[in-house]
């Protein structure tokens, strides 16, 4: 049964910069937060995005769809100028929208948040798209307009010159109509396409790979990470999985589509799994495939900001492969914190595991936090280690 539920920098930073645009000046904030963090919440190709939509005058009653808005800088700037719906598949990033709206004087919920794992229904007069990372994610979410756009919608989508691949401009072409690139801005640019008839787009997605060892068959929404076949990582860490947990609770931080947690499930019968993702469709798919692998047998499967919501001292085991990059941002920032998280939810002699480039150097950085650390097995590119608290 399914229940659906680095270290600091010391140095000063000056503070960060107002988002000003046409429609509201901002004091945002990145999610997770980060003492002194040199990142803003905002860059040029929200301030493009923001500026271009103002030059159409958009009234009270527009309806604008915002998709992929990293910390809520497009939405709270819209929200109370026109009707506005947010969607993404970033559970960190749908914190960032609420977290900012308060911050800057307005409610909680005054700006509807849809997970990537539903679909926003409109109609919609005005798309705004900030490209993600993932290209399936962006294909799957202008497959999902279908219908969804009133008669005379624009679709802009926008991002930094240095992340828009040629094929996101091909995808608004091949789904939604003739596309237009402006000019460059700042160092970022908009792909502005106009509705036309297209032919009715069937999803390629979710995709399905199977397993030998355990021999199952994993299915994955658009936005999971290794959506075509297992990653190396984590076929690297399956052979050494620990055995023999008795009825552990144990956690999948960072779960992805759930296959550290199922194929530990099925060697341990009696243990309790909670598997946690902060991306939408990561945890849709997870819940999925532990139903087709495992059926009835309970579950806790939560999209969430790591362990942040987990009870302190209430997990025996945890496993993870975890991320080095937040978005385009690449860095341990989320594995320390993730480590962090682990150790707080950990019981006394309860145990973390891991897998992780050998170039990471992970274990001195368990050693930080843990009491004992030791190298389970290690191929000539990754290393498994046990951290026990």
């Amino acid at each position: 049964m399914v229940h659906s539920d680095g270290p600091p920098i010391t140095q000063s930073l000056p503070a960060m910069p107002l988002l000003d645009s046409p429609f509201a000046q901002l004091d945002l904030i990145r999610q997770p937060e980060q003492h002194n963090d040199p990142l803003q919440a905002f860059d040029a190709a929200d301030e493009y995005l923001l500026s271009h939509l103002a030059e159409q005058q958009p009234h009270a009653a527009t309806r604008v769809l915002i998709l992929n808005d990293s910390f809520g800088a497009l939405a709270a700037s819209l929200e109370g100028h026109v009707q506005v719906t947010s969607s993404g598949d970033s559970f960190l990033a749908a914190q960032g929208l609420e977290k900012n709206l308060v911050r800057n004087g307005k409610a909680f919920d005054a700006v509807k948040f849809t997970p990537a794992s539903q679909v926003a229904t409109g109609p919609f007069d005005r798309v705004l798209i900030r490209v993600p990372k993932t290209l399936a994610l962006l294909e799957e979410q202008l497959i999902r307009l279908q219908g969804q756009l009133a008669p005379g919608a624009e679709v802009i989508a926008g991002a930094m010159i240095k992340h828009l691949p040629r094929a996101a401009g091909e995808l608004l072409e091949r789904y939604i109509g003739p596309m237009q690139a402006s000019l460059a801005v700042k160092k970022a640019r908009l792909l502005i396409a106009t509705v036309a008839d297209r032919p009715v787009a069937v999803s390629p997605y979710p995709t399905r790979y199977t397993l030998d060892t355990p021999t199952i068959e994993l299915l994955n929404h658009a936005n999971v990470f290794c959506r075509e076949g297992l990653d190396i990582g984590t076929r690297a860490f399956l052979p050494h999985l620990p055995k023999n947990l008795g009825s552990a609770r144990v956690a999948d931080l960072g779960c992805g589509n759930g296959v550290l947690a199922i194929a530990s499930a099925l060697q341990n019968p009696d243990a309790q799994y909670t598997l946690v993702d902060e991306s939408y469709m990561a945890v849709q798919s997870a819940a999925e495939n532990w139903q087709a692998a495992l059926g009835a047998r309970e579950v806790r499967v939560r999209a969430d900001d790591g362990l942040a919501g987990q009870e302190a001292q209430s997990l025996d085991v945890v496993l993870c492969n975890p991320p080095f990059h937040q978005q385009q941002v690449v860095g341990d920032f989320l594995a320390w914190r993730m480590f962090q998280q682990a150790r707080e939810a950990l019981v006394v002699g309860g145990a973390l595991y891991i897998v992780g480039n050998r170039h990471l150097g992970y274990h001195s950085k368990l050693a930080r936090l843990f009491r004992g650390v030791e190298q389970v097995a290690a191929t000539p590119k990754f290393v498994i280690l046990k951290a026990r608290k």
